[in-house]
């Protein structure tokens, strides 16, 4: 599908301070919704760590022959960065500040921003730049409103091949030893299909109002059992009262 990246000499530096960044708003507001909502359940189960970036609708960066490109994904998951984060703002640029991206993510909208685009001349569009320059492991591509999930991954020839989903219609993304999957629920007052990761034990990764909602039935199980048991002791009590014997206070 693409062409070799050979005809670039890719060079990894950091994004100038007076570049100007595309401020260009992101295509519809599901989409930072879509992106939180992948990095929430990821937090909340310790998948993140100090050194770990999830941004959103944020610039990757490599200098092809000399000429800066800076693509857009609109989910990504770096395992670490080696600078501090501070260093890291404005936008990110893999091998010189930190890991290629392990996964990317792209949410298809009505303004179809060019997630297939395989244009191998400058600029580059977003399959060619994930698949041959950043060399991506992962790229998924979403379509939020019919909920249909395209999952990618890198082959020995550096050539991305659609994966087949298993068993359960997930992907199983093994840096994170994770498997990414449609959901179909709410949310944020959105009521859709919407990405989420489970564990190798099939255990879907809660969001937080669904962690306070376990928390809460877990209450409610030990207010009810804690009402049993006070019933049963007086049941207990009225028993040896009928029988004659004064129960121990």
């Amino acid at each position: 599908m693409t062409t070799s990246a050979a005809a670039f000499e890719i060079r990894w530096e950091k994004l100038p301070d007076d570049f100007v960044l595309d401020d260009e708003p992101v295509d519809n507001i599901n989409q930072p919704l879509l992106a939180a909502a992948l990095t929430e359940s990821l937090e909340l189960a310790g998948r993140l760590t100090s050194t770990t970036l999830t941004p959103t609708n944020y610039g990757i960066c490599a200098t092809l022959n000399g000429r800066i490109v800076v693509k857009v994904p609109d989910w990504a998951f770096i395992p670490t960065i080696r600078v501090a984060r501070e260093e890291v703002k404005r936008s990110y640029t893999p091998q010189l500040q930190g890991d290629i991206p392990s996964l990317v993510i792209e949410f298809l909208s009505d303004s179809e921003g060019g997630e297939y685009s395989s244009k191998p001349t400058y600029p580059p569009g977003k399959w060619f730049f994930y698949e041959q320059i950043l060399q991506v492991p992962n790229y998924a591509i979403f379509e939020p409103d019919s909920g249909t999930l395209e999952v990618y991954q890198l082959d020995d020839s550096k050539q991305y091949q659609l994966r087949a989903p298993d068993e359960n219609n997930r992907y199983r993304i093994s840096s994170l030893d994770l498997w990414l999957g449609v959901w179909q629920g709410n949310r944020e007052s959105r009521t859709g299909y919407w990405l989420r990761w489970w564990d190798a034990r099939g255990t879907l990764l809660p969001w937080g109002k669904e962690l306070a909602e376990q928390e809460r039935q877990r209450a409610e199980q030990e207010r009810q059992r804690a009402e049993q048991e006070r019933q049963r002791a007086e049941r207990l009590a009225a028993q040896l009262r009928a029988a004659g014997i004064e129960p121990d206070a």
